[in-house]
């Protein structure tokens, strides 16, 4: 029985679990952002990185952005939105050319690098969850992650998301 617990109380006992699979810039801004947000509104958020999101991890990054399938990619570019040609990822240096340009707007724009959010969810307490067969299936070590990550597997994210109130994959 809650008779003794107000409904303010119930309303942020929340939590949410956010499977985090791609390792690119570009996709690892939205876990990340909804992490904290989250977290800073007083859910409590659990992230599980898997296959190539696993990588966000480590501690040094190079992130980059890969042009090839992603056409909705529209980059600000003499006064106008230009979008990159699929062929046109076939061509060297053009991802790095599209990191650069990304990173700079970024920075332009002063939205919080991946290391500064990843710093900001380790202060949120954001629960971040290593995958073990990723990284034994590439041979990473926990010794290459940041400090403050756990090690899972599968059965570890369905335990925390079968109590979750949100999912997400990303």
């Amino acid at each position: 029985m809650l008779d003794k617990v107000s409904q303010g109380d119930l309303e942020n006992a929340k939590s949410m679990s956010i499977i985090v699979t791609k390792g690119t810039l570009d996709w690892a801004y939205p876990p990340f952002i909804l992490a904290t947000t989250a977290a800073a509104m007083d859910v409590k958020v659990s992230m599980f990185f898997t296959f190539y999101g696993l990588s966000l991890l480590s501690k040094k990054l190079d992130l980059k952005i890969s042009t090839l399938g992603n056409p909705g990619m529209k980059m600000p570019m003499m006064g106008m939105h230009m979008a990159l040609p699929n062929i046109v990822s076939a061509v060297p240096g053009v991802d790095r050319m599209a990191t650069t340009m990304m990173k700079n707007l970024i920075k332009k724009k002063g939205v919080a690098s991946i290391e500064d959010l990843r710093e900001a969810a380790i202060d949120l307490e954001v629960q971040m969850i290593g995958c073990q067969m990723t990284m034994d299936l590439f041979e990473m070590e926990q010794k290459d992650m940041i400090d403050g990550i756990e090690i899972g597997g599968a059965a570890t994210w369905v335990d925390i998301a079968t109590k979750s109130d949100i999912n997400l994959y990303i």
